[in-house]
C-alpha cells in the first residue's frame, strides 16, 4: 500500500475543493423563464461568467498542480497560505452568481473582479512561502524570479475594479485578457516537474 507524500495530500484536498467550488457554480446557474429560443438571450451574461469562472478555477487547479510538483515540499506555512488561497477561490461562485444576477451592475462587478485580485494575492503569498521554503539559489527560487505575468495580473485586476465603477463592459473584457494570459500553463515550473 503506497502512502501519499504531504505535498500530494495538500493537492488531492486542493483538487477535491476545487472541484466542489465548479460543481456550486454549475447548480447555481438557473435555466431561462421562457420556452423559447429568445429566452436563452436572457441566460447568456450567467452562463458566459460561468465560462469565465470555470476558465478561471481551472486556471488555479492547472498551475498549482505544477507549483507544487515543482516544489521539493511544504511546510506548515506553505499548507496555512494554500488554505488561504482556497478560501478566496470558495468566494468566486458567490460572486458569480451575484454578478450573473446583475450583470453590468456596479457592484457585483467590483466584487467579481475584487475576488480574483484577491485570489491572485493569495497565489503570490502561498509561491512566495513555497519559494522560501525552497531556498534562494534554488531553481525552485529562479523559476519564480521575475514573475511577469503575476504581478501584470495585479494590476490588471486593479484596474479591472476601478473600471466596474464607470465601465463595467471594459472591466469583464480586462478579466478576459488576464485569463487568456494565464490559459498556458505556467512553464516556468514544467522544467523543474521534468527533471
Amino acid at each position: 500500500m503506497r502512502f501519499f507524500t504531504e505535498s500530494e495530500r495538500l493537492e488531492a484536498f486542493s483538487d477535491g475543493v476545487l472541484a466542489v467550488i465548479i460543481t456550486i457554480m454549475v447548480l447555481e446557474i438557473r435555466p431561462p423563464s421562457g420556452a423559447t429560443f429568445a429566452a436563452i438571450l436572457e441566460a447568456a451574461p450567467g452562463v458566459g461568467l460561468y465560462a469565465l469562472s470555470f476558465v478561471f478555477i481551472g486556471i488555479y487547479w492547472n498551475n498549482h498542480h505544477h507549483m507544487l510538483r515543482a516544489s521539493k515540499g511544504i511546510d506548515g506555512a506553505s499548507m496555512w497560505a494554500n488554505l488561504h488561497l482556497l478560501f478566496w477561490l470558495s468566494l468566486v461562485p458567490f460572486s458569480t452568481q451575484w454578478l450573473g444576477a446583475h450583470f453590468g451592475a456596479v457592484a457585483p462587478t467590483a466584487l467579481y473582479a475584487t475576488i480574483f485580485l484577491l485570489c491572485a494575492i493569495a497565489w503570490s503569498i502561498l509561491q512566495w512561502f513555497l519559494q522560501r521554503l525552497n531556498g534562494p539559489d534554488t531553481p525552485f527560487a529562479r523559476a519564480v524570479a521575475a514573475d511577469v505575468k503575476g504581478k501584470s495580473s495585479i494590476v490588471l485586476y486593479m484596474i479591472a475594479i476601478a473600471l466596474a465603477f464607470v465601465l463595467p463592459l471594459a472591466s469583464y473584457a480586462l478579466l478576459v485578457i488576464v485569463a487568456t494570459m494565464w490559459f498556458v500553463p505556467d512553464r516556468r515550473f514544467e522544467a523543474l516537474i521534468d527533471r
